[in-house]
């Protein structure tokens, strides 16, 4: 069984439209896949429709972007299995408009300096739901200044330890915030890659705040962490989840679906999460 419950597509920072990711999924061999776009729902119910069609899983999901204030550290939590989608509607469009004035900004400084437009960057962009760096890398590419998204040029630009980057501060919610919100509309909250941003303080902060699991398998989670995960998962019986973090061409390295995967077993205990967590809710008030 081939299980990645962490892919990207056109609506946000990834390549593939989701009739193409689910078709390159099937295609590939995977029986069950998550679409995770970040702070962004728009695509849940096309790819569950898509996926019903060709007999591939396609479970629903989000992947929100976090900022732990405390200590200045960016957090990703994904958000799987929403019972009530739309309760979450009002935190996807409020990430998604600090990030869209972000992306603005940072467009009009590239077009300080290379012959782009922002309506030439909006084309690049065509299908997402936002503005990402790797969009302004792609008109760049267009425009014979580089020819590749990452490299030399993108560290230039979006490094924060560049002098000439061209970067703007997003305002993201702390990762309480979010995971409040997930709980509100019934999904299930998961902390993303902590190897990627250093989270594992952070991860031991959240078990006691609510959070349900954490993404074990994951390209940003060396093998020792992968084990160190497995063992905190454990001890404190959290949900262990995985995937490549597909991206299709806008990734750093090459990356396919299916590169990173999670067992069987634990997409099962996924699925029964929420039954469970319900009937352990209905045993506490019964004893009350």
């Amino acid at each position: 069984m081939s299980i990645d419950l962490h892919c990207h597509t056109k609506l946000s920072d990834g390549s593939l439209g989701i009739d193409d990711l689910i078709m390159v999924a099937k295609k590939s061999g995977m029986t069950a896949i998550a679409i995770t776009d970040h702070d962004s729902l728009a695509g849940t119910r096309r790819g569950q429709m898509i996926g019903e069609r060709l007999g591939l899983q396609v479970i629903p999901g989000v992947e929100f972007s976090a900022y732990n204030k405390e200590r200045g550290q960016k957090a990703h939590i994904l958000c799987y299995l929403p019972e009530f989608p739309d309760r979450l509607e009002g935190l996807c469009r409020r990430i998604s408009a600090a990030r869209k004035r972000a992306g603005q900004l940072m467009i009009l400084k590239a077009a300080q300096r290379f012959p782009i437009t922002p309506d030439f960057v909006v084309r690049c962009a065509s299908g997402s739901t936002n503005i990402y760096k790797q969009h302004i890398m792609h008109a760049l590419v267009e425009c014979g200044y580089t020819n590749t998204i990452y490299g030399e040029l993108f560290n230039e630009l979006f490094s924060p330890e560049s002098a000439n980057n061209i970067l703007y501060k997003i305002d993201y919610p702390e990762p309480k915030e979010i995971i409040d919100a997930i709980h509100e509309a019934g999904g299930i909250a998961i902390l993303a890659h902590p190897g990627h941003y250093d989270n594992f303080d952070l991860l031991e902060e959240l078990i006691p705040q609510g959070l349900d699991g954490v993404e074990v398998w994951h390209p940003k989670n060396t093998p020792e962490q992968t084990e160190r995960l497995k063992a905190v998962a454990k001890e404190n019986k959290l949900l262990m989840t995985g995937g490549s973090d597909f991206h299709g061409m806008y990734s750093a390295t090459p990356r396919k679906i299916g590169d990173y995967t999670m067992p069987q077993e634990d997409l099962d205990l996924l699925l029964k999460y929420q039954a469970k967590k319900k009937r352990q809710q209905k045993r506490a008030e019964a004893t009350k």
